[in-house]
């Protein structure tokens, strides 16, 4: 009988902040590779496995010579470049343009420095694995991927090696190692030796060693071991090998391999909400890149502002950067979440910059301002119409002194009046002076669309229209919205769509409550928070006086209608539990069937969850299903109250209901739905890098210890229900709408220059452009090839078929994209040849 080939990869997991900042894990990755590179060229056949570009790039930078020793040992064999991704990124959040972009830096960059291409993915310490990553890795020129968690008890697998199935029928062949990624100094022969008699039936196995998490990776010691253990009769043929050449190994001698058509979860569900401001701010950054990409490209590729390319690189890289798996999910220590939220906000200033010059060069050929006119001009980065809440702040020309009050009346480019409502600005000067103007719109896609408003004076601003009324504040509009709020508790007592009932009526929806939690940042020991033990409850009308600032007034009732006009009615509430407060809005749309909930909370809880409660109507609980969006897809989630992860959007929908309610966020990423209540997480109070260990005290019972997100927090949500296939065809691209913001802007243009065209236009209402950007490694002969991707999120069964449309090019292309495909197309600006590639821009091979 043919020996077990065990094929040993070592590795030295390092990463680049976690207990540590990233200047500590650059000069491990340094000393780890000078180490690494001193034994490879010491222990003939011994080979090194590497990933992760950051850590080559530190070594690029600060010791070149030791750079150019690993070029020479990736020639010789003797080094392999391993995974090819910029680092080991969060594998649940991200969206799938986001991932891609790692994988993208990740290849150009060990394809410049050392003519390596891997085929094997490697994400050997992220939290879970979303299923969306088997279309990217397929086709990105990845075959096969390794991972360790989560492990069989938490997601069961048919086998160690299984082709993995991805929502638009790519595959992918896994390998999940057995036991993790690391081996303890000296140790790496006898994690062999308790691993070997489980690989006997099986004609290969992989085993992962090398001192990790704070680097190491290889020793003279364990190397001595190695070489004297695989002389010794034990029945297997063990090697030095890589990820690369256990696959080939298993496609030759494995049969009736398995295939698995999930997300690989849960594990460590506590990192879907811990530090709640890093995985905003993380969103914001994904949000602004790829909107600011696309006005800039549009900009650029008529000639109206020079090629952004290389500021747009920078504020990309801290993007991936803030994908680590220790970053966005919220399990470092409070430094490297400072410094998390210091390289994001570097990355939005740069797109702040670039969007700014993209927008005014956009603005060319706009008309001169009429006397008494103020122009708003809105660009909508969405490649179809948008029909927009549009806000915008802008100056009169003079301070209002008088007893008046200016009145904006807002209209489109034709003329035509639109809904139009002013409410409370940013700041707070007592004079008629600075305007909040709020309209209702539609947006052209890919376009600057003009706007003008002129102002009305009046004695006084108008009074709200709508009021308590025997302990209730009831909203209605023409398009079947019905929303009640009571007076008394602050709740949704009724929210009703076309006669339904969304939310469970009389029960008090939309209510933060409060859930036992521990001090564990990755909640490692759990699979869900679901012990309820209070909620938060309405102030008293002194209490909410005091509250908001107003304590002069001995009293402010805590639910008050704060805005009214003919866009929107906007209530606002104040509810306390122990020390926190939250000051919660709802907004009441004029037209169509959104409501907007905002929540400012002030969170001063220790070991506690906050989630906000939605008990869903009959209509929604009859044999409900509950789904949520991920990378490049979207698919079922835990129905029995396990915590969930999603990007953009959730939704409950029922089929014998005939009906759906959607809630879109804004880097909100955590719910649990059992069956009968909704509840979106919203933060929690754990300790920093707090790692529970068996029968040991994890935080210091001595001293005061820094507790993640106290303080304040803001949080929005997009609700809406009716019925299933409206819903959940138009969900994806009304969050994309709600995420990649249209730019508006109140600008009296010159009247000089060209008006500019249109970027991308389909013609259908759901496929979304999630890429418009240049290629800079392809140039044509004048300038760069443009990249547009485009996405079909519904899965709907059969291809669909859309033209797409670039005006600014004089571009007309037809395309069909299967159920959840993404599909790449590589523009000649020139010549106007379009070419279909892979992920990694690259042709694709008929």
């Amino acid at each position: 009988m043919p020996k077990t080939t065990i094929h040993l990869v070592c590795n030295a997991h390092l990463d680049p902040v976690w207990l540590w900042e990233w200047q500590e894990g650059a000069a491990e990755a340094i000393s780890t590779f000078r180490t690494a590179a001193d034994l490879c060229e010491e222990f003939p056949g011994f080979i090194f496995n590497h990933n992760e570009a950051v850590l080559y790039e530190w070594v690029q930078e600060y010791e070149p010579a030791l750079f150019k020793r690993i070029q020479k040992l990736v020639k010789q064999g003797k080094w392999n470049i391993m995974g090819g991704w910029f680092l080991q990124p969060d594998c649940n959040m991200p969206s799938g343009e986001a991932y891609l972009r790692s994988l993208l830096y990740g290849r150009r960059y060990f394809k410049q420095h050392f003519n390596a291409e891997p085929t094997t993915a490697i994400n050997f310490d992220s939290f879970g694995h979303a299923r969306g990553l088997v279309q990217i890795m397929a086709k990105s020129g990845f075959d096969s991927y390794m991972y360790c968690r989560p492990p069989l008890d938490k997601c069961p697998i048919p086998a160690d090696n299984y082709h993995w199935v991805g929502y638009d029928g790519s595959k992918i062949l896994n390998g999940r190692a057995r036991m993790m990624y690391n081996s303890p100094l000296g140790k790496a022969v006898e994690k062999f030796k308790g691993l070997l008699p489980t690989y006997k039936d099986q004609p290969c196995a992989y085993i992962l060693w090398g001192v990790g998490d704070h680097g190491g990776g290889p020793s003279r010691q364990d190397l001595r071991a190695i070489a004297k253990f695989m002389k010794e009769k034990h029945g297997f043929e063990v090697l030095h090998s890589t990820p690369e050449a256990y696959f080939k190994e298993v496609r030759k001698k494995f049969k009736d391999i398995p295939e698995v058509t999930k997300d690989l979860r849960p594990f460590a569900v506590g990192c879907y909400t811990s530090m709640v401001r890093i995985k905003q701010t993380y969103r914001r950054l994904e949000n602004e890149l790829f909107s600011t990409e696309k006005m800039a490209t549009a900009a650029t590729i008529q000639g109206l502002m020079p090629d952004a390319s290389a500021e747009l690189a920078q504020a990309e890289r801290d993007m991936l950067f803030a994908q680590f798996h220790d970053i966005l999910p919220g399990s470092s220590i409070q430094p490297g979440e400072e410094m998390g939220l210091r390289m994001m906000n570097h990355g939005l200033e740069i797109l702040s910059r670039v969007k700014t010059r993209a927008f005014f060069a956009l603005a060319s050929g706009q008309p001169k301002a009429k006397p008494g006119e103020f122009p708003i001009l809105v660009y909508n980065p969405m490649a179809q119409p948008v029909d927009a809440t549009v806000e915008v702040e802008m100056q009169l020309a003079d301070q209002g002194w008088g007893n008046v009050f200016s009145y904006p009346h807002v209209t489109d480019a034709r003329g035509k009046k639109l809904p139009t409502q002013i409410e409370h600005e940013l700041s707070n000067l007592p004079l008629d002076w600075r305007k909040h103007v709020v309209f209702k719109a539609t947006l052209a896609p890919s376009q600057m669309s003009r706007f003008n408003c002129v102002y009305e004076e009046l004695k006084k601003k108008p009074d709200v229209r709508l009021k308590d009324r025997g302990g209730k504040i009831r909203f209605a509009n023409k398009d079947g919205l019905e929303f009640v709020i009571s007076s008394r508790t602050g709740l949704v007592e009724t929210w009703r769509v076309s006669g339904q009932d969304v939310t469970l009526p009389g029960v008090g929806a939309f209510r933060p409550i409060v859930i036992a939690d521990d001090s564990d940042p990755w909640g490692m020991e759990v699979k869900s928070f679901r012990k309820k033990i209070g909620g938060f409850s309405l102030m008293s009308a002194k209490e909410s006086a005091v509250f908001s600032g107003l304590a002069h007034l001995k009293s402010l009732p805590a639910v008050r209608v704060v805005e009214d006009g003919d866009v929107r009615s906007v209530v606002e509430v104040t509810l306390k539990h122990g020390d926190s407060r939250i000051c919660q809005r709802y907004k009441l749309p004029r037209f169509g069937t959104e409501v907007e909930v905002e929540l400012r909370v002030f969170w001063e809880e220790k070991d506690r969850m906050l989630k906000l409660s939605l008990p869903l109507g009959k209509t929604l609980t009859s044999q409900p299903k509950f789904y949520g969006e991920t990378a490049f897809g979207h698919g079922s989630l835990p129905e029995n109250g396990d915590e969930a992860v999603a990007q953009k959007w959730v939704t409950v929908f029922s089929k014998p209901g005939k009906m759906a309610m959607t809630v879109i966020n804004e880097g909100s990423y955590g719910s649990d739905f059992d069956g009968k209540e909704l509840r979106l997480t919203l933060m929690r109070s754990a300790g920093y890098a707090a790692h529970p260990l068996p029968n040991r005290v994890v935080l210091p019972q001595d001293r005061l210890t820094a507790r993640i997100d106290q303080g304040e927090r803001i949080f929005r949500f997009f609700v809406n229900a009716g019925p299933i296939a409206k819903r959940l065809s138009a969900v994806s691209n009304e969050a994309l709408h709600h995420n990649e913001k249209p730019f508006a802007l109140s600008f009296n243009p010159s009247g000089q220059g060209p008006k500019p065209k249109a970027g991308p236009i389909v013609d259908d209402a759901v496929v979304q452009l999630t890429a418009l950007k240049q290629n800079s490694l392809t140039p044509s002969t004048r300038g760069k090839d443009l990249i547009v991707r485009l996405f079909e999120p519904t899965g709907a069964p059969r291809p669909r078929k859309v033209t797409l449309t670039i005006p600014a090019l004089g571009l007309r292309h037809k395309i069909s994209l299967k159920p959840f495909e993404a599909k790449t197309l590589r523009i000649d600006p020139r010549t106007k040849r379009v070419t279909e590639t892979d992920l990694m821009e690259k042709p694709v091979k008929k």
